[in-house]
């Protein structure tokens, strides 16, 4: 019954679903079963959606607490990383964690505020271990298959959700980014990937920040509209966090389809720390310069120097590894007994053993570094530029397997990922919203996203040009070959 129904729905957004269920032409019982009819259908080729919780989610749509919010019956996803659902399993792409069969025992605070707009949850998404990868391949679930190429990765760490969502098992997903996860997979898949301003978004109860202040969480989405309404639902900070983005002076939502001005627009096709950028990538950055330039924009080739500091990735290669440590170290404390290092990936164990290497000093060195850097990358906004345009990714979706490790060389992975975060890592580090738009195709028929990258707090302007891109060159129309 519900097959034939949820392609119908799976074609539209969460904005126009959320619509249908206002206006009593659906109800979230039907709209809940049609995605799950299509989750059904699809996800044994692509394996983006590892723990269903399809009875939850049935029961959460006809019960009397489901909140009248904005999203009211909508079908949504979280990732296995980061934001947490109660009673539910948590595993964050780990062996360890799976065995162990941990449960969460609190909504995260963007949990509860999804549920407040009326999100309902069907369950959650693949994700490398610990989110450590621009690929979903963990050894806990297995690799998830891109709807483009099943042969391809649908990048990482958000890889379930963005194949998710570019398949139209669900209209928008929960998604992570600590280097790129939210705006590499969106590139990977075809979608919008938002990844907002340093404190737009809480990460607590439990979290205060993590990566030392580099990683947030958002969503993919297939709309601009879709990423800007979810972002006013879970914005806002909360008792006690240590990053606060400045208010935006009016709703997200209400900046699609509003006027960006006449925009002095940088460009560049060179990734940051002088790595070969793919000619497709190249010719997706010239494509939208030109786009952006019809639409009455002044483009000129220009960016920030401080972001050729070779340093400066080093560095942000030290926090991780270094929070990837204590990461540990928190499951160790939680679970009650220390792991063994063939209990994780050996990429993952390579870089819990370097990061035990440095000192306490060493840390905060790293993070006193990356504030200077940020700083520096920071003075081209302040310079009369209000956008940085630059490919998402240096290199198109590659085949799964690519990224992994080498048996002489743990880190084979980590090293070969570089290529896949150059552009977006730097966004991270200075704590910026940055934006993924999919306005490239090859000739092969994979996406490839181009990004723009606003001031520290402007959401609100990369949110006008990316509606006005989208109108110019619109891309719901394009489906993959699994639709």
């Amino acid at each position: 019954m519900y097959g034939a129904v949820s392609d119908g729905f799976a074609s539209l957004d969460a904005t126009a679903q959320a619509e249908l269920v206002r206006r009593g032409e659906i109800t979230p019982l039907e709209l809940v079963e049609a995605s799950i009819a299509r989750i059904e259908r699809l996800n044994p080729e692509l394996n983006a959606v590892i723990m269903p919780l399809f009875e939850k989610a049935r029961a959460a749509a006809v019960s009397s607490r489901l909140s009248d919010g904005p999203f009211r019956g909508v079908p949504t996803l979280l990732k296995d990383l980061g934001a947490q659902s109660a009673g539910d399993p948590y595993h964050a792409g780990t062996r360890v964690l799976r065995d162990a069969r941990w449960v969460a025992a609190v909504d995260s605070y963007l949990t509860a505020k999804l549920r407040a707009a009326g999100f309902i949850i069907l369950g959650k998404t693949n994700t490398p271990e610990l989110g450590l990868q621009p690929t979903t391949e963990p050894i806990s679930y297995g690799p998830t298959r891109n709807p483009w190429g099943v042969g391809r990765s649908p990048g990482g760490s958000s890889g379930g959700a963005a194949a998710a969502v570019a398949v139209g098992m669900v209209a928008a997903a929960h998604a992570t980014d600590g280097g790129g996860s939210i705006r590499i997979p969106a590139s990977h898949c075809g979608l919008v990937g938002l990844k907002p301003t340093r404190g737009r978004v809480s990460l607590g109860p439990d979290v205060g920040e993590r990566w030392g202040g580099c990683a947030v969480e958002n969503s993919v989405t297939r709309s601009v509209r879709d990423a800007a309404a979810w972002l006013d639902t879970i914005a806002g900070p909360m008792p006690g966090d240590p990053n606060i983005a400045p208010p935006p002076p009016r709703p997200f939502a209400a900046e699609v389809g509003a006027d960006p001005g006449r925009l002095r627009i940088g460009f560049t096709k060179r990734a940051p720390v002088g790595l070969e950028v793919h000619r497709e990538c190249q010719t997706a950055v010239e494509e939208t310069a030109r786009l952006l330039e019809t639409l009455g924009h002044v483009v000129e080739e220009s960016y920030p120097e401080a972001l050729r500091d070779v340093e400066a990735a080093g560095t942000f290669g030290m926090i991780v590894a270094c929070s990837t440590a204590r990461a540990i170290d928190v499951w160790e404390e939680k679970i009650g007994h220390p792991f063994a290092a063939d209990s994780f990936e050996p990429m993952t164990w390579g870089l819990v053993e370097l990061g035990r290497r440095y000192s306490a000093r060493d840390y905060v060195r790293g993070v006193e570094r990356l504030q200077q850097h940020s700083r520096l990358v920071a003075n081209w906004w302040s310079e009369g530029f209000d956008v940085l345009l630059t490919p998402t990714t240096a290199e198109p979706p590659p085949r799964l397997g690519e990224l992994g490790p080498r048996p002489d060389n743990p880190l084979a992975g980590w090293v070969r990922s570089v290529p896949f975060a150059t552009f977006t890592s730097p966004y991270n580090i200075t704590g910026q919203p940055a934006i993924s738009l999919p306005l490239y195709w090859t000739k092969d028929g994979l996406p490839v996203g181009s990004q723009l990258v606003a001031a520290f707090g402007r959401e609100d302007l990369l949110i006008r040009i990316a509606a006005q891109l989208e109108q110019a060159r619109p891309w719901q129309g394009r489906r993959p070959s699994l639709w």
